[in-house]
């Protein structure tokens, strides 16, 4: 099948898992993973109709937006502070915030674009070393703080579940990441609305639709495998 055949089976199974767990169908956004695809091939799935694009690294999202500037992009990949300022222009939502110093070089080149940036705090779920992300006290003491950031807002957390056939264990991830949410929305309020759980790939996503993923991150399973 082509891309515009894949995007169209990923959609409807998307929709099918927020049913099956009693949500509407939806309720759940796909970030289409584009990265190391080439423009064409993003081209074929904004065609089709996708306009959410995920992207891991900062020079890749660059020539990527110089070629297809009106879609929505997002940077899903760990993000260095001396990179923030080339994507501060465009970037619709970092996916990928893991530390407080992250967030004042966003919210400072946020400043310089008189913009808003909008971010999600990543969690690391999988308490895996190699994975980046806060653990929930960090998340909840950067909220705390909150206000000394004005030109970035809070939409949510996000998560990577252990690359594991454990399917059990994935599901308790993301319910974890979920909790986490719950309780840190004791500080929702002008720049933080908690709205959003990025958790779930092309392996995965079904089970973090049924924790209650808001937005899945899909690459291979649209554009085919590497």
């Amino acid at each position: 099948m082509g891309i515009a055949e894949n995007l169209l089976a990923v959609k409807q199974k998307i929709s099918a898992a927020a049913v099956a767990a009693g949500r509407e169908s939806g309720a759940v956004k796909l970030i289409a993973v584009s990265k190391t695809y080439p423009v064409d091939a993003v081209q074929a799935a904004i065609a089709a109709g996708q306009v959410d694009f995920g992207e891991n690294r900062v020079q890749e999202v660059v020539e990527k937006h110089a070629a297809l500037p009106n879609v929505n992009w997002h940077l899903i990949g760990t993000l260095q502070r001396n990179k923030v300022r080339q994507i501060a222009a465009f970037v619709h939502l970092i996916h990928s915030v893991d530390s407080e110093k992250l967030l004042e070089e966003i919210n400072r080149q946020a400043e310089l674009h008189h913009r808003v940036i909008d971010c999600l705090l990543q969690i690391n779920i999988s308490h895996e070393e190699q994975k980046s992300g806060m653990d929930e006290s960090e998340a909840n003491e950067l909220l705390a703080r909150i206000s000394q950031f004005r030109h970035v807002r809070i939409l949510g957390l996000m998560g990577m579940a252990a690359f594991t056939d454990n399917k059990p264990l994935i599901s308790s991830q993301f319910q974890s990441l979920a909790a986490t949410r719950a309780r840190l929305r004791i500080h929702e309020g002008p720049r933080v609305e908690l709205r959003e759980l990025s958790m779930g790939m092309s392996g995965d996503f079904e089970l973090a639709i049924a924790a209650g993923a808001t937005m899945v991150r899909i690459g291979s399973s649209i554009f085919g495998h590497r």
